[in-house]
C-alpha cells in the first residue's frame, strides 16, 4: 500500500551528449513551484518556472522582439498548461470520491 511519504516532492536534472549535441532536462515533481510571467524592458515577455532546486526560463528568439514563431510557442504553452490543469482537476475529483480501503482483519466475518 502506498503512503503519502511515497510521493515526496523531488526535482532532477539530466544531461546527455549525442553526436555533439547537448540535451538538458529538468523535471519538477512538486507543487512547490513559482510561475512568473513578466516583460523585460517593455520589449519581450519572459516566463519562469522554478523551485529552490532549479529553474526553467523561456523568452523570445535570441532575446529579441517577439516573432510569429514566439507567438505560436506561447499559444502551445498556454494550451498545454490548460490540458495539464484539466487533467489534474479530473484526477483530483476522481480521487476525492474513491472510498478509503477498509482494513483487512482476520476476525472480520465478511
Amino acid at each position: 500500500m502506498s503512503t503519502h511519504d511515497d510521493y515526496r516532492p523531488y526535482t532532477y536534472v539530466t544531461a546527455s551528449i549525442h553526436e555533439g549535441n547537448t540535451r538538458l532536462g529538468v523535471s519538477f515533481h512538486t507543487a512547490e513551484l513559482s510561475v512568473i510571467a513578466m516583460n523585460v524592458h517593455g520589449i519581450r515577455p519572459y516566463l519562469c518556472i522554478g523551485s529552490a532546486e532549479g529553474q526553467l526560463s523561456i523568452s523570445t528568439t535570441g532575446g529579441g522582439p517577439v516573432t510569429s514563431a514566439d507567438l505560436d510557442l506561447a499559444r502551445e504553452i498556454a494550451d498545454a498548461a490548460a490540458r495539464y490543469r484539466d487533467e489534474c482537476e479530473r484526477l483530483h475529483t476522481g480521487q476525492a470520491v474513491v472510498p478509503a480501503p477498509s482494513p483487512n482483519r482476520d476476525d472480520d466475518p465478511a
